[in-house]
């Protein structure tokens, strides 16, 4: 039974504080306002932060057990930390930027009261012993954390599903996958389960479950947060490829969270701290690539594009379609790399406990699709093109600070596809060409929605830039989200019967 159910089953049972400036009747909103709204309320005494945790609460018991969308909810824990941001406001202190905000935080995000599941059931018990300093940085803003998003075991798959948790459904449509690894975190983002949350992205795991939900995140570049758990000897791949960054309804909210998560900690050699700027006042010229590599996109996808290049001509860009160097070179080398660093862990007996059947089957037949580097010349080889294919990179986002272009290049597929035999898996990685090339590049790359396409689903895109450019990314982001249509907020109980 997944920490959830029990949770949801058995809720605290704490009478709710009152609204001391708003009435039943405008309650609601809560769910749907951005985490800046939500802060200057409680801030102003308008809503109390138990008030805000309380009706988020609520928000999941009604939503959740449906969507599996956290694997476990902090009702008691959130309700205590909601009561002294209340007292400490009652007493006239000074409360941070994310003041009685919630937030929620991916399975394998250390919070010393939850195991650091990474959803596997070798790692159920896993309780670490101390807090993330992205989760500190946050709860020192006053933000509080309300519970755990679902992902795939270890963050291997596209999709989010495992046999510790089970599977986390798409709100837009039931039959899709929610996209992975971040997928139960984008799920409660969409839904005003909470306004932020925390995840990571190695291959898109931020981007792509934000563009199945309809909702923004942010993929820093590489060196900008502190790791998440405590520094061990992990893979290049792992040093190099994976990131953590917020998932949120705005961009606003993305470069608030942001603003609070970056800088070293002295615990993590790989963090600098590199200031944050609030605006961009430099090129604004844009590198518009529709279809990467000519290898095919859904017309849905296609208008996406037009919709964003249009939003950002009319903010002042000049969008030139032109296509960014070596995206081949760089996309087939993240996977042949991403394979060669773990095929020999999924040797029989490598692990005391295996993953699953479902993570198993896709990485077999991702790597029966991957020639493994055999040998330590091939393997030094290819770290050494990484930086020949980031040189041409670098000049040229020094002529088009902006990449825009497809976060995938097909809707989200239907549940199985990814385990439908190794095609599938190649099919995944050229639909994610562009996606997997700003991990191996160390990019910051930000999804923002461009509305819903002709089906109801949510479409979107992202725009890239060059390193440490993330102040960039959001200013470019923040022109399309303020011209595109808007997404909304998904009706659960309508899909599910559609």
């Amino acid at each position: 039974m997944s920490r959830f159910v029990a949770a949801d089953r058995h809720p605290t049972q704490t009478p709710p504080l009152r609204s001391r400036g708003l009435d039943d009747s405008e309650r609601p909103p809560l769910l749907q306002s951005s985490a800046h709204t939500i802060a200057h309320l409680v801030r102003t005494g308008q809503v109390t932060a138990r008030e805000v945790i309380d009706t988020h609460l609520a928000r999941i018991r009604d939503l959740n057990p449906t969507l599996n969308a956290l694997t476990v909810v902090f009702e008691e824990k959130s309700r205590e930390l909601a009561d002294d941001v209340d007292r400490r406001i009652a007493r006239g202190e000074e409360i941070g930027a994310l003041a009685g905000v919630p937030f929620t935080i991916k399975e394998n995000i250390d919070i010393t009261w939850s195991a650091s599941t990474e959803g596997w059931t070798f790692l159920a018990d896993a309780v670490p012993t101390s807090d993330a300093t992205i989760v500190q940085r946050l709860m020192a803003a006053g933000a509080i954390p309300i519970g755990r998003g679902n992902m795939p075991e270890t963050g291997l798959r596209w999709d989010t599903d495992n046999e510790l948790f089970g599977r986390t459904l798409n709100p837009w449509d039931h039959d899709r996958v929610p996209g992975g690894s971040s997928g139960g975190d984008a799920v409660a983002v969409a839904t005003g389960m909470t306004p932020i949350a925390l995840g990571n992205d190695y291959g898109g795991s931020l981007r792509l479950p934000a563009y199945a939900a309809g909702v923004c995140a942010l993929r820093p570049s590489a060196g900008r947060i502190p790791a998440v758990t405590p520094i061990q000897a992990w893979p290049l791949t792992e040093q190099f490829f994976s990131v953590n960054g917020p998932l949120a309804r705005t961009i606003d909210d993305l470069d608030l969270a942001f603003s609070l998560m970056h800088g070293a900690d002295g615990l993590d050699p790989t963090a600098a701290s590199i200031p944050h700027p609030s605006t961009y006042d430099g090129v604004r010229r844009v590198a518009l690539t529709r279809d990467p590599l000519g290898w095919g996109i859904d017309p849905e996808v296609d208008e996406a594009l037009s919709i964003a290049a249009d939003a950002l001509a009319r903010a002042g860009w000049e969008v030139v379609e032109v296509e960014p160097p070596l995206i081949e070179d760089a996309a087939s080398l993240w996977r042949q790399l991403s394979v060669t660093e773990l095929v020999d862990s999924f040797a029989p007996g490598a692990r005391e406990v295996p993953l699953g059947a479902g993570a198993t089957q896709y990485f077999l037949d991702n790597a029966s699709e991957v020639t493994v580097l055999e040998t330590v010349g091939d393997y030094v080889s290819a770290w050494g093109q990484r930086l020949a294919i980031a040189a041409a990179w670098e000049r040229f986002q020094a002529e088009y600070p902006i990449v825009l272009g497809p976060v995938s290049a097909r809707r989200m597929p239907k549940i199985g596809y990814d385990l439908s035999g190794p095609e599938a898996t190649t099919q995944l990685w050229r639909d994610h060409r562009l996606l997997v090339t700003v991990n191996f590049l160390g990019l910051p790359s930000v999804a923002v929605p461009t509305g819903l396409d002709a089906d109801g689903i949510p479409s979107g895109v992202q725009v890239i830039a060059a390193r440490n450019g993330e102040h960039i990314a959001l200013a470019a982001a923040r022109d399309i989200e303020a011209r595109a249509g808007a997404v909304g907020t998904p009706d659960v109980a309508r899909t599910l019967h559609a």
